[in-house]
Order: C-alpha cells, then sequence, then structure tokens
C-alpha cells in the first residue's frame, strides 16, 4: 500500500522519546483487530475482528472481550458478524460499524439484539456516542457521518472537507474528526493529498480544520484526553498527539496497521491489524 506525505508537512512534525508512551502489555492472537473500545461499567475492552476482506458482508467478523491488564476474558464473545469495525456505547447497548449496516449487542448478555441499516451507506468505520447518548458513524467513502438516535440513523453532515472521514470522537460540544485524505484509491487505500484533524460542532454542524494539523497523514483513529488528541496513521503506525497551537507529534510507531485506538483517561489501546495485536500504553 502506498503512503504519500507532504514534506513540508512531515517537517513540521516533532519526534520525542518513545519513552513517553511505554508499552505496559501486549494481547496477541486476534484476526485483524480494528478497533479497541473501553467498556467501563463492565472494567474491560471491546475488540473488533474483521477478519478477512474490510468489505466483505461473508459472516466470519466478532467480537473479543479483554480484561484491563491485557487477559482475554472472550476470544468469540459476539460472532456472525461481517467486518467489525468503529464501536460506541449507549444506554447499556454495544454499536458497532458492520460496512453498510450498525449491530448493536446487548453489553450484559453479549446477545446481538438488533442490526440497523444504514440507508446510502458505502463504508461506515469509526462510531462515538455524545454525552445525551446519540451515537454517531463515519462513512469513509462518502465523505458523510451519520448520527444514530437509538436505532433511528439520519445523516448528519456530509462535506467534502471531511476528506475520506475514519476516526470519530465527541468531545463536549464537538466531534473531533481524524480524517484519511483527498481523492483516496479504494484499491490500495493512498490518497492524492494526505488528511488531518477536523472538528464538527454538534449544534451547527459546521467542519473546522484544527489548525496545524492538516495534509500530514492518511489518519485512522483519534481520541482525546484533556486537551491532547491522538491519532492513528494506519499506512506508517504511527501514533500522533496534537494540542491546539501546537503541530502533531509522534508518540509512538508500530509497523504499519494501527487502527481505531481507545482510552480509558490514562492509557491508549492500539490495535494492531496487520499483527493480531492489541497493545496498552502508558503516557507518563
Amino acid at each position: 500500500m502506498k503512503y504519500l506525505i507532504a514534506s513540508a508537512a512531515f517537517a513540521a512534525i516533532s519526534v520525542i522519546s518513545a519513552a513517553q508512551a511505554g508499552e505496559l502489555w501486549r494481547a496477541t492472537g486476534f484476526e485483524q483487530p480494528e478497533s479497541a473500545l473501553v467498556d467501563a461499567a463492565h472494567n474491560r475492552i471491546v475488540i473488533s475482528n474483521i477478519v478477512g476482506n474490510p468489505g466483505a458482508a461473508d459472516g466470519n467478523g466478532y467480537l473479543s472481550l479483554l480484561s484491563m491488564d491485557g487477559q482475554v476474558l472472550a476470544r468469540h464473545w459476539v460472532e456472525g458478524l461481517d467486518a467489525p469495525k468503529g464501536m460506541a456505547i449507549a444506554g447499556g447497548r454495544l454499536y458497532a460499524a458492520d460496512i453498510t449496516k450498525v449491530r448493536v449487542v446487548d453489553l450484559a448478555s453479549g446477545r446481538l439484539v438488533e442490526t440497523i441499516d444504514v440507508p446510502g451507506a458505502v463504508f461506515l468505520n469509526d462510531m462515538t456516542q455524545d454525552s445525551a447518548g446519540k451515537v454517531y458513524v463515519s462513512d469513509m467513502l462518502a465523505d458523510t457521518i451519520y448520527r444514530i438516535d437509538g436505532d433511528r440513523p439520519e445523516l448528519f453532515v456530509k462535506d467534502a472537507l471531511l476528506a475520506s472521514p475514519n476516526g470519530v470522537f465527541a468531545d463536549g460540544g464537538r466531534l473531533i474528526v481524524a480524517s484519511w485524505g483527498k481523492r483516496i484509491n479504494t484499491t490500495d487505500f493512498s490518497t492524492a493529498e494526505p488528511g488531518g484533524l477536523l472538528s464538527v460542532d454538534l449544534a451547527t454542524k459546521k467542519v473546522t480544520p484544527l489548525p496545524g494539523a492538516q495534509k500530514f497523514a492518511d489518519l485512522d483513529g483519534v481520541i482525546a484526553i484533556g486537551d491532547t488528541i491522538y491519532a492513528t496513521a494506519y499506512m506508517t503506525g504511527t501514533l500522533y498527539s496534537y494540542k491546539p497551537g501546537g503541530a502533531p507529534t509522534v508518540v509512538a510507531t508500530f509497523k504499519p496497521g494501527s487502527a481505531d485506538i481507545g482510552t480509558d483517561g490514562e492509557r491508549i489501546f492500539v490495535p494492531l491489524m496487520g499483527e493480531g495485536e492489541v497493545v496498552a500504553l502508558s503516557l507518563d
């Protein structure tokens, strides 16, 4: 897979010691783990496994459970999915993006209770939930973000500025969006122009590029801890941090395949799709 990056943008990125993002543990044996989501109510981490073509409705995908210290609690917790990716939790239910549908799982029982069809969806990717319990899902190949209230999907925002939106994270009155980039090649997922970080106002739906964090990488997952945003670049395996007024900073580098990251507010959990692993990082 090709990776394109503007040399000027790369020059603006500073690098810090990997010791600032120390590895705490590494869980193995997954099958293309795409997303890691903390289920705080049950003190565990949910992992989505694609198992094959990310766009194939083949029934091979499943969800796994990890303890907070990296022990496998259930390798095949929820089965019968296609290619599950990003996830969100609201109202005691887990929502998982699955190509053109959103799967709904009862968190207490692990039972698949509903499948929500999203009309017009092409390639649903990451999910997040706001403080009101509404969930959002990005459509990477349609420059679109949908909102789901309970089991009712609606188009939230469609804007070329989203530039292949992948990661989404609800942060107060906004969505933080990690853009993969412009004019994406669906064969190898290279881009004509790399992506960056954006903000979408939940009230006005206005899309705003975050200053100093544009055109630097094909971004995948995104989270925020305090005023710091963390995002992964799948093609290079890079984890970046960004603070308002600054520039993206390299926090850690893995093999290509770092995907939709999760956090408990103190640690970052990084799925490595190509390695079949999930890594926990301390930012102390």
